[in-house]
């Protein structure tokens, strides 16, 4: 018997019993009228959690695959996009681009920061300044909302009328940052924004969904990449007739269903209050253990904590203490950051009990690293943040 870990990863995250339960249901046709309603009811919900209006559609795909989909359906060999990464996966979403033959510009954030709205702006108006002819300005902006390699949240509704000045087409990676706090894609203006099963929602990974606006629709008629299988507009085609171009994944629909049945019944403000609740317990229980944390202020996740482990400790050997002799799951950086952070999701089917399980087998593994750690201190200071004291009688 598999031993059970708490998993607290960027994605993918603990899944209910009732989700997983799901998946459980005998196959149907994916082109008949079953299949169909349900895609209607998944589509319908997911609209008020994009905050649109507009279609949004279901991929058989990682949340990448969603994002070349974007790409390829809303740019042409040769489009000058400006990408603004915060870190690896904006920085992916760059390659993707130009992959397909777009000029990439990219406009660097230091590490840790977010997208400063007002580089941003003079980067955004110089572009305007320079060409007289829209044609020759930025056709797209490629924008990351939330990044769990760095740990950092983009304001979203600061950049909108940014954005909206310049006319460019955005592109969003909301893959884990949608469904954890507020999203209003039509108020704000974005044209594409993509997300996936595997995060906030809570459900396998298997499932990437793309909700477009009306420019990003009429798009699709104009954009010239050459796509097949990651073409939105056979998606949004077949989407009409409750189908999918090609063979869904029906399992993971069934999860991510049945994933949509919680968020309904506990509603959005509840889960983004809880992100948020559990991202602040564990910065304070991390910079009481001596942790550094990696984002700036104005600047965290509500789904992901990265921080520095206090000085001399090994991150990639904390890590492997935690997996094998507690049980507890936590990631390491990527890239540039390899072996300088760790990272701790928030995500899932996970309790407050569960966070205060995690940083008390923190605490230990840092007592055995022979790291100055004040016994309790960790789980002290998440539980004040639980219970919204400064202080707690000691035991």
């Amino acid at each position: 018997m598999m031993k059970k870990s708490l998993l607290f990863l960027p994605g993918p995250v603990p899944v209910a019993e009732p989700v997983l339960a799901a998946m459980s249901r005998p196959m149907i046709n994916h082109r008949g009228p079953e299949f169909a309603a349900q895609l209607e009811r998944i589509s319908s919900r997911l609209q008020g959690i994009f905050g649109t209006r507009g279609p949004v559609v279901l991929l058989g795909s990682s949340g990448t695959g969603a994002l070349e989909a974007a790409v390829a359906s809303m740019f042409s060999p040769g489009d000058t996009l400006l990408s603004c990464p915060v870190g690896v996966f904006g920085k992916r979403l760059a390659a993707i681009a130009q992959t397909y033959g777009c000029n990439v510009e990219i406009l660097d954030t230091p590490l840790g920061s977010a997208l400063d709205p007002q580089m941003l702006a003079a980067r955004l108006r110089t572009d305007i300044q320079e060409h007289s002819d829209p044609q020759k300005r930025f056709r797209g902006v490629l924008l990351t909302h939330n990044e769990t390699s760095t740990g950092v949240q983009n304001d979203m509704a600061i950049l909108a009328p940014i954005l909206r000045e310049h006319g460019a087409l955005t592109v969003v990676d909301s893959v884990s940052g949608l469904a954890a706090s507020e999203f209003c894609m039509e108020e704000w203006g974005y044209d594409v924004v993509v997300s996936a099963s595997q995060k906030a929602l809570a459900a396998p990974p298997g499932i990437a969904m793309v909700a477009l606006g009306q420019r990003a629709v009429a798009q699709l008629e104009r954009a010239t990449i050459p796509r097949f299988y990651f073409d939105l507009k056979k998606a949004i085609e077949f989407a009409g007739k409750g189908q999918t171009p090609w063979t869904p994944p029906i399992s993971i629909v069934y999860a991510l269903d049945a994933a949509l049945d919680i968020y309904d019944r506990d509603g959005g403000p509840a889960i983004w209050a809880r992100h948020d609740l559990y991202a602040r317990a564990i910065r304070a229980a991390f910079e009481a253990l001596g942790f550094t944390i990696f984002s700036q202020p104005n600047a965290h996740s509500v789904t992901v904590v990265a921080a520095c482990p206090p000085a001399g400790v090994d991150a990639g050997a904390l890590l492997k203490a935690l997996r094998e002799q507690r049980g507890v799951v936590l990631s390491g950086g990527q890239g540039e950051l390899t072996g300088k952070i760790v990272r701790m999701g928030t995500m899932g089917d996970v309790t407050q009990t569960d966070v205060l399980g995690a940083i008390g087998a923190i605490e230990i593994a840092l007592l055995d690293a022979n790291a100055p750690v004040h016994i309790g201190s960790g789980v002290q200071a998440a539980l004040r943040v639980f219970l919204n004291r400064k202080t707690l009688t000691p035991v």
